[in-house]
C-alpha cells in the first residue's frame, strides 16, 4: 500500500471517496488489505490470535 493524502471539504465527501475507492478494488485486493491489517494488529497483542475467531451461539426458543 502506498501512502496517499487527499483533502476534502466535508466528512461526507471523504466517506464517499472511501466507498468509491473500495468499490473499485477487486475482491482479491480487498482480501489482501484485510490480511495486511490483521498482520499489523498482531503487534498490539502479547499473544496474537491465529486466524479468525469462530463464534457459535445456540438459542433455545420457547414454544407458545
Amino acid at each position: 500500500m502506498e501512502p496517499m493524502a487527499r483533502k476534502f471539504r466535508t466528512f461526507e465527501e471523504a466517506d464517499q471517496a472511501d466507498r468509491a475507492y473500495y468499490r473499485a478494488l477487486s475482491p482479491s485486493e480487498r482480501v489482501r488489505i484485510v490480511l495486511e491489517l490483521m498482520e499489523r494488529s498482531k503487534a498490539f497483542y502479547d499473544d496474537p490470535p491465529q486466524g479468525l475467531e469462530r463464534v457459535c451461539r445456540i438459542i433455545k426458543l420457547s414454544q407458545h
